[in-house]
């Protein structure tokens, strides 16, 4: 029911009052992941951390609409620039993401020593880039791959490993064994 909803999207989360009845009503997907990471504390109560992580986040957004973008180009031409503006903007998250948990001690954190919102959103990232966008591009694992240092390769197994992803993780096999194979 699109057209029901706040502004007329999807997706929608609905909270329901005891009575069954709707009590809080949200879209936007990204909107409900931050409310979810608040609910749930991935995400910490210094709004300074919360604000870095919020950043890391539009990067990540960033990087991901430039796949987007290419796999919307008709012609080569513009398919090759958008790919050239992904890998550019690819090598900054690599850098950044790869600088903050160098930071937070090698752990497979990217802040703190407990799974936060920045980490679950970095291994959805890498999920959809490494299985799902094979697809659109066939031979993006050959080009991600061998950007990917040793630490977030730590941290995307200690994402998959942890055990509150763990028992809600996809049957779509391991992310780990993509990066290591």
């Amino acid at each position: 029911e699109k057209p029901n909803q706040p502004h007329g999207r999807l997706p929608v989360l609905v909270e329901k009052s005891t009575d069954g009845s709707p009590d809080f009503v949200i879209c936007e997907s990204t909107n409900i992941e931050r409310y979810l990471a608040r609910t749930y504390g991935f995400l910490p109560a210094d709004l300074k951390q919360v604000a870095l992580q919020e950043q890391l986040r539009d990067l990540t957004t960033d990087v991901s609409n430039r796949i987007i973008g290419y796999a919307q180009c008709k012609s080569k031409e513009d398919k090759s620039e958008f790919f050239t503006k992904f890998e550019e903007l690819f090598e900054t998250l690599i850098k950044v993401q790869t600088k903050l948990l160098k930071d937070n001690g090698n752990t497979g954190r990217l802040f703190g020593d407990k799974l936060s919102y920045a980490d679950i959103i970095a291994y959805g990232f890498y999920m959809n880039l490494l299985v799902s966008l094979v697809k659109i591009k066939a031979d993006i694992v050959d080009v991600i791959k061998p950007k990917l240092t040793p630490e977030i390769v730590k941290l995307i197994s200690a994402v998959e490993t942890d055990p509150l992803v763990e028992k809600h993780k996809s049957r779509g096999g391991s992310l780990v064994a993509v990066v290591s194979a």
